[in-house]
């Protein structure tokens, strides 16, 4: 099946894909020749987080992105070697600091991580998890957005694919969004963070187009 891409990047070339552009841009980051990997090491105390529970709001963390108003797939490959608690690295669409969704491993020391999505509309993030035993790994991860609704998945393999949420985002039909990769250290710094690639293939308005 031909698929319509809205974004192909897999680093092979010199330059990120001129679609992209840097929210937070980190200090350290680079495109690894050897191993074809865009490659980053995470600030001091990033985050994305709105008000419930925790009080504060954080919006500082490293978002590589482009920009659409399609209803799309997106897919990365994401390794992680992380050193703090909550250290974290997936996906992620934004419509505002306001409203959000992203996917990711958090790190927990000396315990199960926490395998999960933040969803956050209004002001306010909630957050749904699933206790996973693994620390340095590679893992996928893919969001379809259709209409206002998301579809949030991980794999171990890229093949077989298991679900992790459904959410609503209270944004506008047909809005457009930013969608990309990104990566964080709440408590920490230097996580270092490698992402194979950032697919994101154009989809029809039809919700079970989202798990073909």
């Amino acid at each position: 099946m031909n698929k319509n891409w809205i974004l192909y990047e897999n680093f092979t070339n010199e330059r990120v894909n001129e679609m992209l552009e840097w929210r937070c841009e980190p200090k350290n980051w680079f495109l690894d020749k050897t191993s074809f990997q865009l490659v980053l090491e995470t600030d001091k105390e990033t985050d994305y987080w709105q008000k419930t529970h925790y009080g504060f709001k954080i919006d500082n963390g490293h978002f590589l992105h482009t920009k659409t108003n399609k209803n799309f797939r997106m897919t990365t490959r994401v390794e992680t070697f992380p050193k703090s608690k909550y250290d974290q690295a997936g996906l992620m669409i934004r419509f505002s600091e306001d409203m959000w969704v992203k996917t990711s491993l958090e790190y927990i020391p000396g315990g199960l991580s926490k395998l999960g999505a933040v969803v956050t509309n209004r002001g306010y993030s909630d957050w749904s998890t699933q206790y996973i035993d693994c620390k340095e790994v590679q893992l996928y991860y893919r969001i379809s957005k259709i209409g206002q609704n998301c579809y949030i998945d991980f794999s171990w393999d890229g093949k077989i694919w298991n679900q992790i949420r459904i959410a609503h985002l209270d944004m506008p039909e047909n809005s457009t969004v930013l969608a990309g990769v990104y990566a964080c250290s709440p408590q920490g710094k230097e996580q270092e963070v490698r992402f194979d690639f950032i697919k994101i293939e154009e989809l029809n308005n039809e919700p079970t187009t989202a798990y073909l």
